[in-house]
This record gives structure tokens, sequence and C-alpha cells, in this order.
């Protein structure tokens, strides 16, 4: 069984029971326990269910595993012959979710 729930951002992420997923951070302390109410898709097998935009009655309970930020990327932009540069630097804050139950 696996669902598609929208999160933080409005990005979409395929969660199946017991798989950890890495979505944008998200305000909960570790070990707590969420439910996720918007779940857009819930496919078991031969049968799907789609949402009209979501699912009714349908959740998906996920656990807080970790708050972690991303590896630094580098922005370096550059103009040709104009001495213009600028570095910088950036690192995403992101929350680590255990899919514990999805139901319907």
């Amino acid at each position: 069984m696996y669902a598609i729930v929208r999160l933080s951002g409005g990005k979409q992420h395929r969660a199946e029971p017991g798989a950890v997923i890495d979505v944008e951070r998200l305000p909960n302390a570790v070990d707590e326990q969420i439910v996720l109410n918007d779940v857009l898709l819930v496919g078991d097998g031969d049968s799907t269910q789609i949402g009209m935009p979501t699912v009714a009655g349908a959740t998906v309970k996920a656990t807080v595993v970790a708050q972690f930020r991303a590896p630094k990327i580098i922005v370096f932009k550059y103009r040709h012959r104009t001495k213009y540069r600028r570095k910088r630097g950036h690192r995403q804050y992101y929350t680590r979710l255990r899919i514990d139950e999805i139901t319907v």
C-alpha cells in the first residue's frame, strides 16, 4: 500500500509504511507523531483511489525521526569583464519522517 501526500511547500511525496522520507522543515519535535490529512492518491495492489482533490477520510500517520540541514551548496554569480563576483552559501532545513500507517 502507498499514498501520495502533499506537504509543506506544496511538494508531493510517495509514502509507504516503514519508508523514510525527507521533507521541507516542519515545526514538530523529534519523536513526535503527526497525522498528514492532505492525501491525494491511495494505491493498494490493483485498486487505486484518486482524490478530487483529496481522498475523503484518508490519513497518513508519521513519526518525526530527525530535524537536520542539507549539505552546503555554493551559489556563485559572475559577470564577464565587469569585476562582478558574488559568492554565497546555502543550507536547506529538512525534517525526516518515518511513515507508520496509511488508513483509508
